[in-house]
C-alpha cells in the first residue's frame, strides 16, 4: 500500500474525529490577553485550561522583561548550538540559579520539555541498562522509554509492591548484563493531580540499587515551601538523583532544565543529541526565564494566591458531591459517569450556555464510561470565578443524571 493511502484510510484515534472536532473540541482558539476570562468564538469564557499556575504569563514585570530581551538581543542571538557557538553568560547564569533553587549541584538548560525528557532518557541508558517506570507516566517519558534498546518494566501507578517486583526482575537482569537501573516517575501527575510516591520509591533504595529520575513539570513552582517542587513538598528533594521540569507550566514560557550531580549534568551536556544538534535557546527566552525565576523566589504571594484558589475550588466541588479522585496538587480533575457523546454535549453546554472553558478527557485516557473535566487553577483566578464554576458544574451534573445529554445533538 502507498504510505499516504494508508494514512488517509487510518487517521488515528484522535484524527478520526477531526472532521467535526477541529476548531471547537480540538485545536480551539482562545483569543485576547492571557487571563482567566478570554474570548472563544466571539464570546467571553471563564478559562480553566491554561498552565499559567502563578499568573506570570501577563505579569507586568515579566512582560517588560520579555520586551526588553527582544529589543536588546532579537530572536536570533545566540546563533548555533551551545556546544559550537550558542553559549552565553546569561544561559549559564540561568543554569546556576535554577540549580540553587531546586537544591541541586548543577543544571543543564534545555530547549523544550518534551524533547528534553526523551533525549535525557536516550543519553542516560544503553542496552545493558533497565528502565522501570510508572504506568501513568507522561507521553514524553513513554516515548523516551520506547527509544531504549534494553529492557524496560512498567509498575502499577504509585504501587510500591508492584515497583518492588519490577525492581527484582531488573536486578536479576543487570546482575547478568553489568548494567544499571533507572526508575522514572513524576512529581505531580498532570491528569490525576496526585503526587508520585517519591518517599516510597526512595525507601526501596535500602533493598535495591537504582537511580531516580523525576519529571516535576506540574510541581515546580507550585509545590513545597519555596516552590522548589514535589521533592521539597515531601521532604526528600536530596533523594531525587535527577530532577527535571519545564518552563511551560509555572514559568509560562518555553524551555526546560534538568538538575543533578555535576558529573551527570556534564555528561548530559556533551551527550544529549537534542541539545548538541539544536540551536541554543534564544536570548529573550533566557532573559524572560531569569525574571520569572526571580519572581518565583521573591514573591511567595503568587504561590499563596494559587493555593487559595485551589483550596476554594477543590473543597467547594467536593462539598457539592463531585469526585475529584486523589489529587494532592493544583490539578483538579472532576470525574463524571458518561460516554463520549455525553462528553461532547457537556463541553458544548459549558462553553455556550455557562461560559466555562475547561479541558475534557475521555477514553482511552480514562476508562470507558468515565468523563473527566480537568481544571487548572491559577493565582489570577478569583473566588467569584470559583463560585461561578461550581454553579455551572452543578447544572451540568443535574442534566447528566437525568439523561438529557444523551437525547440531544450538538449543533453543527
Amino acid at each position: 500500500m502507498d504510505l499516504f493511502e494508508k494514512i488517509a484510510s487510518n487517521r488515528g484515534p484522535l484524527g478520526s474525529h477531526s472532521h467535526y472536532a477541529h476548531g471547537y473540541f480540538t485545536f480551539p482558539k482562545l483569543e485576547g490577553e492571557i487571563k482567566p476570562r478570554m474570548i472563544f468564538r466571539g464570546k467571553e469564557v471563564l478559562t480553566w485550561s491554561l498552565n499559567n499556575y502563578l499568573g506570570l504569563a501577563n505579569h507586568p514585570a515579566v512582560r517588560q522583561a520579555d520586551v526588553d530581551g527582544a529589543a536588546e538581543y532579537g530572536m536570533g542571538l545566540p546563533m548555533g548550538a551551545r556546544i559550537m557557538s550558542g553559549n552565553s553568560n546569561l544561559h549559564e547564569q540561568l543554569e546556576n540559579e535554577l540549580a540553587e533553587f531546586v537544591q541541586k549541584p548543577d543544571c543543564l538548560l534545555l530547549n523544550f520539555g518534551y524533547q528534553g525528557v526523551v533525549s535525557i532518557i536516550d543519553a542516560l541508558v544503553n542496552r545493558h541498562d533497565v528502565i522501570v517506570y510508572d504506568a501513568e507516566s507522561h507521553a514524553c517519558i513513554i516515548d523516551g522509554v520506547r527509544l531504549h534498546a534494553g529492557k524496560r518494566f512498567v509498575y502499577t501507578h504509585n504501587d510500591m509492591g508492584s515497583l518492588e517486583k519490577q525492581l527484582e526482575r531488573a536486578t536479576r537482569l543487570t546482575n547478568e548484563s553489568g548494567g544499571g537501573i533507572l526508575v522514572i516517575t513524576e512529581g505531580v501527575f498532570g491528569m490525576s493531580g496526585n503526587q508520585g510516591d517519591l518517599k516510597g520509591v526512595l525507601a526501596l533504595k535500602e533493598k535495591f540499587q537504582f537511580r531516580l529520575f523525576v519529571d516535576d513539570a506540574h510541581g515546580f513552582g507550585t509545590m513545597g515551601a519555596t516552590g522548589a517542587g514535589t521533592g521539597e513538598e515531601q521532604g526528600i528533594q536530596d533523594g531525587i538523583d535527577l530532577y527535571f521540569s519545564t518552563f511551560a507550566k509555572s514559568m509560562a514560557s518555553i524551555g526546560a532544565f534538568v538538575a543533578g550531580p555535576e558529573s551527570v549534568i556534564e555528561y548530559l551536556r556533551y551527550n544529549m543529541r537534542s541539545q548538541i544538534f539544536a540551536k541554543s535557546l534564544p536570548m529573550p527566552l533566557v532573559v524572560g526565564a531569569l525574571k520569572r525565576l526571580e519572581l518565583l523566589r521573591t514573591q511567595p504571594e503568587l504561590k499563596d494566591n494559587l493555593w487559595t484558589i485551589v483550596r476554594a475550588l477543590q473543597s467547594g466541588l467536593r462539598e457539592k458531591g463531585f469526585n475529584l479522585g486523589t489529587t494532592k496538587s493544583p490539578v483538579t480533575p472532576v470525574f463524571l459517569n458518561g460516554e463520549i457523546p455525553d462528553a461532547t454535549q457537556i463541553t458544548f453546554d459549558l462553553r455556550e450556555n455557562h461560559g466555562i472553558f475547561c479541558s475534557i478527557v475521555v477514553y482511552p485516557v480514562v476508562p470507558k464510561g468515565v468523563i473527566m473535566l480537568r481544571l487548572i487553577p491559577t493565582a489570577v483566578h478569583t473566588l467569584e470565578d470559583v463560585r461561578e464554576t461550581i454553579v455551572a458544574f452543578e447544572a451540568v451534573a443535574a442534566k447528566l443524571d437525568k439523561g438529557l445529554y444523551s437525547k440531544a445533538q450538538v449543533p453543527a
